[in-house]
């Protein structure tokens, strides 16, 4: 927009402008020739002449009689140029061959016009040729679009910072990170906007409590009878049909455990920095020590804030599932600085998953058999509940073919 206004400026005032002063020039030069040649001997009319534009015009006029001028033009140009405007006035106004030079370095311009008994010169300031008040006008306007220029910056960034401080927030609380409350500032959108992520916290933080609350409680009620049961059957006589209550209970246990386990989620564990490969290392650990082959490839070090103990337990989720239907896996991490996320895939040659069953299989109580073959107890909850931690640090877990001709699970968390 300031620059239309400046060519409009330019292109209208300032042209115009120059336009006429061109034209007021030529018309004393167009005077002067006319009284030079109207009495070309008299040599005190041509002094007085000189003298007058001298003092009132400030232009330096001289005569040579007899002198001749070669290669003078009669025409000018068309351009919008300060030479061409005073060519065209002076072929206009003078009617007579001229010549016109401007000098910028003594910024002046002079003039020649043959007449037809000699030559006449005449200098003067290149000032006479431009309005002053442009250059002043031009520089108001682009003084006050720089002032409201800065006043925008000043007023952006203060519109900016609450919201830049509000997403900071948000993505924290998507995280499961804690979040400090502070004081809405900002336009009234965005102290609204700010004030309803603090309620929405409160809500679902509430939400979190009351559910530990009734979990704890679901725990007590549930493993009281479950104690009792497997008391009273260490005191009866050992039989097939004791055998087979037992097995019963320690059904009902694991039953128990994942389902508390799936709805406890992440808890209220803080994060910390972690380094994410001896994290992985630990839940590798673990399944070798149930001879299960799995390989590690990953850099030295790779650190991530995490909750450790929840990200452990979906890990160990994952990589439980590869022991119980594939013989061997294979577990990568990296880092793509790119995308800014780090990435942990496990490949296991198992007999993997349908592509069409991938979405079912982080459904919670999926038990995919004819595609698994589960050979042991389990209440469909492993994948649901990981998928629930890695969802909790604002990462992504999905499924894939393995190279390895098993299933591929994918993992990322940002960074």
């Amino acid at each position: 927009l300031q620059g239309i206004a400046t060519y409009i400026f330019f292109d209208r005032h300032w042209t115009k402008m120059t336009e006429r002063l061109a034209f007021s020039v030529a018309g004393e030069l167009a005077s002067i020739s006319d009284q030079i040649e109207a009495h070309p001997r008299d040599r005190r009319t041509e002094e007085m002449l000189k003298a007058m534009m001298a003092k009132h015009l400030n232009v330096l006029v001289t005569y040579t009689p007899k002198a001749k001028r070669d290669n003078l033009q009669t025409e000018a140009g068309s351009g919008p140029g300060l030479e061409d405007t005073l060519a065209r006035a002076i072929m206009l106004q003078v009617r007579r061959p001229f010549a016109v030079d401007i000098d910028l370095g003594r910024k002046r311009v002079d003039v020649e016009v043959q007449l037809k008994n000699g030559l006449l010169e005449a200098s003067m300031p290149q000032s006479r040729m431009y309005d002053s008040s442009g250059y002043i006008f031009v520089l108001w306007l682009n003084g006050l679009a720089l002032l409201f220029f800065l006043i925008s910056i000043i007023f952006m960034r203060n519109q900016i910072r609450p919201i830049r401080k509000l997403a900071i927030a948000s993505e924290r609380f998507g995280k499961g990170a804690d979040v400090q409350l502070f004081k809405p500032s900002g336009a009234s959108e965005i102290r609204r906007a700010t004030e309803a992520f603090f309620n929405m916290k409160e809500r679902i933080t509430r939400a979190v409590v009351q559910r530990t609350a009734m979990l704890a409680g679901i725990s007590h009620d549930l493993r009281t009878p479950l104690t009792r049961m497997k008391l009273q059957l260490a005191m009866m006589p050992e039989s097939a049909d004791t055998q087979a209550m037992r097995a019963d209970i320690a059904d009902m246990e694991s039953m128990v455990e994942g389902y508390l386990a799936f709805m406890r989620g992440e808890g209220d564990e803080p994060s910390q920095k972690q380094d994410m490969v001896q994290l992985v290392e630990r839940v590798l650990a673990n399944a070798r020590r149930q001879n299960f082959d799995v390989r590690l490839e990953a850099p030295k070090v790779l650190e991530l804030e995490v909750r450790t103990g929840a990200l452990e337990r979906a890990l160990t989720n994952l990589v439980e599932n590869a022991r119980k239907y594939a013989h061997s896996a294979k577990v990568t991490v990296w880092e793509d600085k790119h995308n800014n996320w780090v990435g942990i895939t496990i490949d296991d040659d198992g007999p993997g998953i349908p592509p069409e069953k991938y979405e079912d299989a982080f459904k919670p109580f999926q038990r995919l058999e004819a595609s698994r073959n589960r050979k042991t107890g389990g209440t469909g909850l492993g994948l649901a509940i990981a998928q629930d931690i890695i969802l909790g640090h604002g990462g992504r877990i999905f499924l894939d073919k393995s190279p390895q001709g098993g299933l591929r699970v994918m993992i990322h968390l940002p960074l």
